[in-house]
């Protein structure tokens, strides 16, 4: 999983080929420059050695080279890191594009599943951390490896029996590096999970603050938070115990290089003063400076390897999501202007295979028919709006509108032709007007205004501070303005069928009856499906399902099911009790 995670992060990577091209040439500017200086370094202190033999042009002729090789290799690492931020975070910014792109056709079960704070994790913190971890890799892996090998070929023109004694100590620095790299990996991905879960939990618990506090919910979130938290410190101290073992590692491994360095260039200046392997004071002083220099590498490249295990395992996280089920629009009928005929033939349908919620149920609605549905929690109302409208697919059956199975119709133009008033309202950060406009955006502020007359939110919209123009959000206003604004939406939208699920159930009963009458004349001619609790609201409707279990159990116009004193008889008669 891991090596696909990286693949797939190096296909994001490849899109900018060209600056990641010249980033390695620029590299390898920095690190030719930084390795020539020891070598510059050893010549100078062969030209200082023996009595009465100090060449002192020699010393500074060498000086102004090792200056201006200075200077091209800082100036070379400034280009580098530049670069390979730009390609960290052109990477972060295609990734989570792609990831909320993917979050806008996802099949909404998939949502169903899971907390919205794990997601926005996900979204946000996971793809950060992947950007911490790349531009830490992209800035020092490159240089990393290039003074590694740049190294063993300096140290090889110097002395081959060195650079030998170096490559032999090598290995010890890649077992060092693998061991750590494969510990640290499976706890930052933990870590990742459960920072997601800690992000689900705090939305949780803000967003439902009042209801929080109303049950004296207080202890038992925060004793819950405190379990999550204190699994999160374990996995976090497990991560960077291991991480940190990287420094003192590399470094005991790095002093045993250059012990080695030291001790065999010692040897050999005493041993083998003239010949092939002869060393002088300024090469074993070169050597020493590449010794380190060598070291210094695996060092970093431990600590990068440890940063892009916590981005990989983030990146996981992040392609997981990017690989769930979408939604399949296979509809190629484009609906342009529905009647309004619907049917619902034998339809089967369950959110889980082992649990039945509807079974064969049948519905003929004709044009500018108002249906309304009503019955106990769990009955599999709301159910049908999302069949109705594709949010979910049937197991078995058909569902038709003026006669095309929904299949065949593309899923856009089948919802465009659908106006929804929820119970749950959904509110942009965004202006008042902006927010009206969502179903018509070429509608002028004379028909805004016209729409929200009708749902009588014009009052409250003027007493704002700034009218029409007032920017709001989710918290601004209360529920039942947000529910006044959202069917002001659907007044301007003027679509051909329209489903109201509990659209009027944050109103107060005064005003209900005033947008009651609006609705009579949006639904005028119009198919209608009505979901409501407030029995009152429906007296009106030409059919009225009573469901129970997934099922209509009794079905007729409101004196036909009180006649019937049936379910309907019972539910009425209880609402409306003396």
């Amino acid at each position: 999983m891991k090596k696909g995670v990286i693949k797939r992060l190096w296909a994001y990577v490849g899109k900018y080929r060209f600056a990641f091209i010249i980033s390695l040439f620029t590299s390898l500017i920095c690190v030719a420059g930084q390795l020539y200086l020891p070598i510059l370094f050893g010549k100078a202190t062969d030209l200082i050695v023996g009595k009465g033999q100090v060449d002192l042009a020699g010393i500074v002729k060498i000086g102004i080279t090792g200056a201006i090789s200075a200077l091209i290799a800082g100036f070379a690492q400034w280009i580098t890191d530049a670069i390979c931020t730009v390609i960290a975070n052109g990477v972060v910014k295609n990734l989570r594009k792609d990831a909320f792109e993917k979050l806008q056709k996802v099949k909404l079960s998939y949502l169903d599943k899971r907390a919205v704070g794990d997601v926005l994790s996900v979204e946000i913190s996971d793809t950060e951390k992947i950007s911490e971890g790349l531009l830490l890799g992209f800035s020092k892996l490159f240089t990393g490896v290039m003074t590694i090998v740049g190294t063993l070929i300096f140290m090889i023109t110097i002395n081959p029996i060195i650079a030998l004694v170096v490559v032999v100590l090598t290995p010890v620095s890649l077992f060092v590096a693998k061991f750590i790299t494969g510990k640290t990996y499976k706890f930052f991905k933990r870590q990742s999970e459960i920072s997601g879960s800690q992000t689900g939990l705090i939305e949780e618990s803000i967003s439902n603050l009042q209801t929080v506090k109303a049950y004296s919910m207080e202890e038992e979130f925060t004793k819950k938070f405190s379990g999550i938290n204190d699994d999160l410190k374990k996995t976090s101290f497990k991560a960077v115990f291991f991480s940190s073992l990287t420094n003192p590692c590399t470094r005991f491994v790095n002093s045993l290089v250059y012990s080695a360095v030291a001790f065999s260039g010692a040897m050999l200046a005493l041993y083998f003063g003239q010949g092939l392997f002869a060393v002088t004071a300024g090469s074993i002083l070169a050597l020493l400076s590449y010794a380190n220099r060598y070291t210094k590498p695996f060092n970093e490249i431990s600590s990068v390897m440890t940063e892009l295990s916590g981005a990989t395992a983030c990146a996981q996280r992040t392609f997981e999501l990017m690989d769930a089920e979408s939604e399949v629009d296979d509809g190629k009928i484009t609906l342009k202007s529905a009647c309004g005929n619907v049917k619902i033939k034998d339809v089967s349908f369950s959110y889980s295979p082992d649990k039945r919620l509807i079974e064969g149920f049948n519905l003929n609605v004709s044009k500018g028919q108002k249906v309304a549905i009503v019955g106990p929690t769990g009955c599999g109302k709301t159910t049908l709006i999302n069949l109705l409208m594709r949010f979910y697919e049937i197991d078995d059956g058909l569902i038709s509108v003026d006669g095309i199975d929904v299949k065949d119709i593309s899923k856009s133009s089948l919802r465009t032709s659908y106006g929804m008033v929820l119970q749950d309202t959904w509110i942009r950060n965004a202006t008042v007007k902006d927010n009206i406009k969502i179903g018509n955006p070429s509608a002028t502020d004379e028909d805004i205004i016209t729409a929200s007359k009708k749902a009588h939110a014009h009052g409250f919209i003027k007493r704002l501070e700034k009218g029409y123009d007032t920017k709001i959000s989710e918290n601004s206003l209360s529920q039942g303005q947000k529910q006044l604004l959202c069917i002001a939406r659907v007044m301007l939208s003027l679509p051909e069928m329209l489903i109201l699920d509990e659209a009027t159930s944050s109103i107060d009963t005064r005003t209900e009856m005033k947008i009651q009458s609006a609705f009579d004349e949006l639904t005028k001619d119009k198919t209608s499906f009505i979901v409501a609790h407030r029995l009152s609201t429906i007296k009106k409707a030409d059919v009225i399902l009573v469901m129970k279990d997934g099922n209509v159990i009794e079905q007729g116009s409101h004196e036909q099911l009180l006649k019937q004193k049936g379910v309907y008889y019972q539910l009425y008669h209880s609402q409306f009790a003396s």
